[in-house]
C-alpha cells in the first residue's frame, strides 16, 4: 500500500518505521520544511493519505485529501470545533474519513472500558468523578484529545455531569479534569470516581509512541478502498 503523511514529526517519523515494517511505501512526506509539496498532485500517488498534525492545519490537510480522493486517517486533535463540519463535506464528497483522538490499541480498549464504568456509576450518586491526564511539554493542546473523548463518554452516561471543565471543579455538574505536561510522559489518563467509603480508578499509561503509530497503520490498512465515516470501534471490531 502507498501511504502520503501529511505531518513527519516525531509522531509521523513513527508512523513510518512501523508502515515499512508492515511492507508499505511512502510515497509523501509533509513537514513544516516542505509545505509546498503539499498538493493534489502528490496525495494522489498514495492510496491512504495518514494525517497527524496541528489544530491549525487539519481541517485543511483533511480536506485536500478528500478533494483529492484519497481515504483520510486523521488523528490531529484540537481542532474539533469543525469536526460535523468536515464529515458533512466527506459524506458530500463520498469520500473516507477515519478519526481516532487516540489510535492506540489498548487506549480503544480503555475507552470501551470507560463507557462501560461510567454506565455502571450512573445510578450511584454518592461517587464524585474527576479526570487526570499528563503529557510531554511539548503538547500543544489541553486538555488532550483523549480526555477529551473519555470526558464525553462519561458526560454521556452521567446525566448528573453537564460539561467538563480543565480546572478543578466548581459546580456539581461539572466534570474536572486536570492538566499536566511534564518530561518525559509519553501519555497518561485517569479516571477516578470517589465516595466516602472507597475509591475506584482505571488508568492508561502510555510507555512510547509505537502504539500509537501502530493503530494508525492498521486503521490506514482498514481505510483503504472503503468510502465513508469510520472509527477505530469499526478497525479493532469494539
Amino acid at each position: 500500500m502507498n501511504i502520503a503523511l501529511l505531518g513527519y514529526g516525531k509522531m509521523g517519523q513513527a508512523i513510518e518505521a512501523i508502515a515499512v515494517q508492515r511492507g508499505h511505501n511512502i510515497v509523501c512526506k509533509v513537514s513544516i520544511e516542505n509545505l509546498e509539496d503539499r498538493t493534489i498532485t502528490n496525495i494522489r500517488k498514495a492510496d491512504v493519505v495518514i494525517e497527524f498534525t496541528g489544530p491549525d492545519s487539519a481541517f485543511d490537510n483533511i480536506k485536500l485529501s478528500i478533494d483529492a480522493g484519497v481515504p483520510v486517517v486523521s488523528g490531529s486533535t484540537g481542532w474539533l470545533n469543525r469536526f460535523e463540519e468536515i464529515k458533512q463535506y466527506a459524506a458530500d464528497k463520498e469520500g473516507a474519513l477515519l478519526y481516532a483522538s487516540n489510535f492506540s490499541v489498548g487506549v480503544n480498549i480503555f475507552f470501551a472500558l470507560n463507557e462501560k464504568l461510567a454506565e455502571l456509576m450512573a445510578g450511584h450518586p454518592e461517587y464524585e468523578v474527576d479526570m487526570k491526564e499528563i503529557h510531554h511539554t511539548q503538547k500543544l493542546d489541553a486538555p488532550s484529545g483523549t480526555a477529551i473523548t473519555l470526558a464525553e463518554q462519561i458526560i454521556n452516561k452521567l446525566t448528573r455531569k453537564k460539561r467538563w471543565v480543565n480546572q478543578a471543579a466548581d459546580h456539581k455538574e461539572e466534570l474536572s479534569i486536570i492538566s499536566e505536561r511534564r518530561d518525559p510522559a509519553p501519555g497518561t489518563h485517569s479516571i477516578r470516581y470517589h465516595s466516602a467509603i472507597d475509591d475506584i480508578e482505571i488508568m492508561h499509561t502510555a510507555h512510547n509512541r509505537k502504539g500509537f503509530a501502530t493503530g494508525a497503520v492498521l486503521a490506514a490498512e482498514f481505510l483503504r478502498g472503503k468510502k465513508g465515516i469510520f472509527t477505530m470501534n469499526e478497525v479493532l471490531g469494539i
